[in-house]
């Protein structure tokens, strides 16, 4: 069982999509709309944290990421065929070097 979920809320189009990569079997009903769950751990969702610094967890520790994030990590899904992909997909939602200076960067202030 993960520690954190990323919820990935499907309109027709996204429905139609997770069908035909063959993850039908994983669409669930949340909060009265079909979506799927992506699991997340928890150095994964400090990750995200830090990366998405509005985001935020509900009781459920389940979170919805922005719509850049979210078609990122879609795609992946529709890729691999699978949900389990976030230690993929992490390297492509996380950026450590995002809002640093260029002289934060190793080049040792020059």
């Amino acid at each position: 069982m993960a520690d954190f979920y990323i919820n990935i809320f499907l309109d027709d189009e996204k429905l139609k999509k997770i069908e035909e990569a063959g993850l039908s079997g994983d669409v669930k009903e949340i909060d009265g709309k079909k979506a799927i769950q992506v699991a997340v751990s928890k150095k994964e969702q400090k990750k995200l944290v830090k990366g998405f610094p509005d985001l935020t967890f509900d009781d459920s520790n389940a979170c919805v990421l922005p719509e850049q994030g979210e078609n990122t990590l879609l795609n992946i899904i529709l890729d691999m065929k699978m949900l389990d992909v976030m230690k993929v997909a992490i390297l492509k939602l996380y950026n450590p070097l995002a809002g640093r200076s260029i002289e934060g960067r190793g080049t040792g202030g020059r």
